[in-house]
C-alpha cells in the first residue's frame, strides 16, 4: 500500500501526506488519473488515502491601485470558475443533445424570510374572529388603513342617524321656527347636522353650537352610550394601530445574511458555515440561532414525509448557538456522525434537492421586543471548498468593518469524499502510525541483546582459562557464564540445565 512505503512523524498535523516532488515519481502518467487540485482521494475499500500535486493556474496581474472590492471580485470570480466547470460537465441533455437547465427547487423560506406557504380551503374561518385584535395586526397595510377608517366612519353614522331619528320622532324637525319649543338637540335640523353633531360627540370635540338640552332623557342615555363606546373604538383601533407600526418586523431587514453557504475543513474536521451579520448599532439582545434543514424522506415503512424538517446543530451543547452579534459572525456546524450531511460528498451535494433554514432570534435593544430574521439555503447555493473572506481589521482605536466583503468566499484546499469516509481514513492512518511506530520499538528491543552478545564474545585465553579451572564453559549464543545462559535460555523460551550442578 501506498502509506505503508512512506515515513511518517509520531504525530501527524494533518491527514496528508508527504508527495514527492515533481520529477521523482514515474515519468509516464495518464492525464485522467490526475484528480483536481487540492483534493484528498480516499478509495472505496478506504486503504489508503493518496494526495495529488498539480499546478495551479496563475493568477490574473492585479495592480496595486486596484481597490479592495475589485480585488475580493477578483478572487471570487477565480474561485467560482471550477465550480462553474463541474456545473457544465453535469448538465443534463434533451432530445437532441441541447442543454437543459436543471429544474430550480421551490423555496419553502425566501431569501428575504418570507415563508412562502399559502393556506387553502379553510372552513372554519370562524376562528379569526375569537382573535380578532391579532387578524387585524396581522393585516397588511392597505386593509388596516381601511379598517381603521371604516370604524370611525361607521360609528359616526350609526349615532347620527340615532340622533336624526330621536329628533324626527319627537317632532324637532317641524319646530325648527318655533322659539318656544325645547328640542332634544338645539341646532339639528337634518341629518347632515346629527351626522355632525355625533363627531362632536364621540371625538369630544364640543364646538358649542349643537348641545343637548335636560328635556330629552333618551338623548341622555345615548349621549352616554356613544361615549362609552367610543372610547373602547378608538382604544382598540389606536392599539391596532400602535402594536402594527411598532413591529420589530423592519428591524429584521437590517440583520443580513450571506449569500451563499459554504463547506470547508475547520480544525481538520468538515464544517458547513454561514455568515451573519447586524447593520445597526444597536444591538440585538440574547441573539440565538437555529438552522432546520427541510428535505422530503420516505421511512422504512414506505411512508412519504414532504418537507420533513430534521435539526442542525449550531452549537447547542457547547454554548455557541447563543451570539454577541457586534460584528458579523460565522456560524459553523460540525459535521459529524449525528449530523445529517455526514455521508454527503461533494459529487453527491450537486445532485441532493435540500433547503437549510437558518433563524436568528432575539429582543431589540430600543423597544424591548422579540425580532426574528430568517433566510435559506438551496443546495446549489451551499460551496463546497470554499471559506469566507475576512472582512474585520483594526484601525486607530477601533475595528473597522468592511461589508463590502460580506459575501465574498475564496477556494481552499478540501476533500471531496465525505466527513465518514474522512473519518475513516484518519482512523486507518492513526492505526498505521501506531503499528509502524510499535514495530520499530519492537525492532530496537530485540536488537540491544544482539549488540550486548556481540560485545561479551570471548577471546582464546578466556576459553583456555575456564577449561584449565576443571569447569568445562558452555558457549550458548555467545555467553560463557551459566547465569547468563538461564537469562538468555528464558527470552528464547527454553530451560537451561545448570551443568556444574549436574557433575557434582
Amino acid at each position: 500500500m501506498a502509506l505503508e512505503n512512506s515515513a511518517f512523524s509520531p504525530r501527524p498535523e494533518s491527514l496528508s501526506l508527504p508527495v514527492p516532488e515533481k520529477g521523482e515519481g514515474p515519468a509516464e502518467e495518464s492525464k485522467e488519473d490526475v484528480p483536481p487540485t487540492g483534493v484528498f482521494n480516499v478509495s472505496e475499500e478506504l486503504g489508503h488515502v493518496v494526495t495529488t500535486e498539480m499546478s495551479t493556474p496563475p493568477l490574473p496581474p492585479t495592480s496595486n491601485n486596484l481597490s479592495f472590492q475589485d480585488k475580493m471580485a477578483a478572487r471570487e470570480a477565480q474561485a467560482n470558475q471550477h465550480r462553474k466547470k463541474i456545473q457544465g460537465a453535469g448538465q443534463e441533455r434533451g432530445r437532441f443533445g441541447w442543454g437543459r437547465s436543471k429544474r430550480k427547487r421551490q423555496r419553502y423560506v425566501e431569501k428575504d424570510g418570507r415563508c412562502n406557504v399559502q393556506h387553502g380551503n379553510m372552513r372554519e374561518t370562524y376562528r379569526y374572529l375569537t382573535d380578532i385584535f391579532t387578524t387585524l395586526v396581522d393585516l397588511n397595510w392597505r386593509c388596516s388603513l381601511f379598517v381603521f377608517v371604516m370604524a370611525y366612519a361607521v360609528t359616526w353614522l350609526f349615532f347620527g342617524a340615532i340622533w336624526y331619528l330621536i329628533a324626527y320622532c319627537r317632532g324637532d324637525l317641524d319646530h325648527l321656527e318655533d322659539e318656544t319649543w325645547t328640542p332634544c338637540v338645539n341646532n339639528v335640523n337634518g341629518f347632515i347636522s346629527a351626522f355632525l353633531f355625533s363627531i362632536e360627540t364621540e371625538t369630544t370635540i364640543g364646538y358649542g353650537h349643537r348641545v343637548i338640552t335636560d328635556q330629552c332623557p333618551v338623548g341622555t342615555m345615548l349621549l352616554l352610550l356613544q361615549a362609552i363606546l367610543g372610547s373602547m373604538v378608538n382604544a382598540f383601533m389606536v392599539g391596532c394601530m400602535f402594536v402594527k407600526i411598532s413591529q420589530p418586523n423592519k428591524r429584521a431587514e437590517t440583520l443580513v445574511f450571506s449569500r451563499n453557504a459554504v463547506i470547508s475543513l475547520r480544525d481538520d474536521k468538515l464544517c458547513l458555515m454561514f455568515r451573519v451579520g447586524d447593520l445597526r448599532s444597536s444591538h440585538i439582545v440574547g441573539a440565538n440561532m437555529r438552522a432546520k434543514l427541510i428535505k422530503s424522506k420516505q421511512t422504512q415503512e414506505g411512508e412519504f414525509i414532504p418537507l420533513d424538517q430534521t435539526d442542525i446543530s449550531v452549537g447547542f451543547e457547547t454554548g455557541d448557538d447563543r451570539l454577541f452579534l457586534v460584528s458579523p459572525l460565522v456560524i459553523s456546524h460540525e459535521i459529524d456522525s449525528r449530523s445529517p450531511f455526514w455521508d454527503m460528498s461533494q459529487a453527491q451535494l450537486e445532485k441532493e434537492d435540500f433547503e437549510i433554514v437558518v433563524i436568528l432570534e432575539g429582543m431589540v435593544e430600543a423597544t424591548g421586543m422579540t425580532c426574528q430574521a430568517r433566510s435559506s439555503y438551496l443546495a446549489e447555493e451551499v460551496m463546497w471548498g470554499h471559506r469566507f473572506s475576512p472582512m474585520m481589521c483594526l484601525a486607530e482605536g477601533f475595528f473597522d468593518v468592511d461589508y463590502g466583503a460580506f459575501h465574498h468566499t475564496f477556494e481552499v484546499d478540501t476533500p471531496s469524499c465525505s466527513a465518514r469516509e474522512l473519518a475513516l481514513a484518519a482512523a486507518r492512518l492513526e492505526a498505521h502510525l501506531y503499528w509502524s511506530i510499535s514495530s520499530r520499538l519492537d525492532e530496537e528491543k530485540w536488537e540491544a541483546p544482539n549488540l550486548t552478545e556481540q560485545s561479551h564474545k570471548p577471546t582464546d585465553s578466556e576459553s583456555v582459562g575456564g577449561k584449565e579451572g576443571g569447569r568445562p564453559a558452555l558457549i550458548a549464543g555467545g555467553v560463557t557464564d551459566t547465569q547468563d545462559q538461564s537469562v538468555v535460555g528464558e527470552q528464547n523460551g527454553s530451560v537451561t540445565t545448570d551443568q556444574s550442578e549436574s557433575e557434582a
